[in-house]
């Protein structure tokens, strides 16, 4: 159910088209929550036919743009109030990290390496939207506690990494049978 709400939360904020509402997944929202072209739409719609949204005009090409209804802001409040939040995570990345076993010690590394690397890269664009002006208002600063959380999530990810990779080119790793 986060998307719909992701989505409500979006449009509460302004009107979107369905494509401004990807942009913004994709410059902001991903971070804690991804959605692709194909599961927003979809999700559009049945927002709109459960009147949680509705169209407030057509654009160029049969674009739409998108607004949230007082239904739907009552939806994601109450979403916000009364329900607690799955806080089990699924990563493919964690998940590769519990199999590491079976390589050999320098393509574990490298799988770890490559982690790091990708990692680097987001805390680098986290800290370059962190150093852009923003207001004072509740919802600036509401997405600066997010940005806050996700530095440090991402910052203690990367120590995590640089702590692993040096485990895995330990001579006791390599010494090591797999079991």
């Amino acid at each position: 159910m986060s998307l719909r709400h992701a989505l409500l939360g979006a449009l509460a904020d302004d009107p979107r088209t369905g494509y401004a509402l990807l942009k913004h997944f994709e410059q902001s929202l991903a971070y804690a929550w991804p959605a692709s072209h194909s599961q927003i739409y979809p999700e559009l719609a049945r927002l709109q036919d459960d009147g949680l949204i509705e169209q407030t005009e057509t654009g160029p090409r049969g674009s739409k743009t998108y607004a949230i209804t007082e239904t739907g802001l009552a939806e994601i409040r109450r979403w916000l109030r009364e329900t607690e939040p799955d806080r089990r995570v699924r990563s493919e990345a964690a998940l590769r990290a519990f199999f590491l076993w079976v390589l050999e010690p320098e393509e574990a590394a490298g799988q770890l390496e490559r982690e790091r690397a990708y990692w680097r890269g987001v805390l680098d664009e986290l800290e370059r939207i962190q150093a852009e002006p923003t207001g004072e208002g509740r919802k600036a600063r509401a997405f600066r506690i997010a940005l806050e959380g996700g530095l440090a999530t991402v910052g203690a990810r990367l120590e995590w990494l640089d702590s692993a990779i040096a485990e895995l080119g330990s001579p006791e790793w390599a010494a090591r049978a797999p079991d």
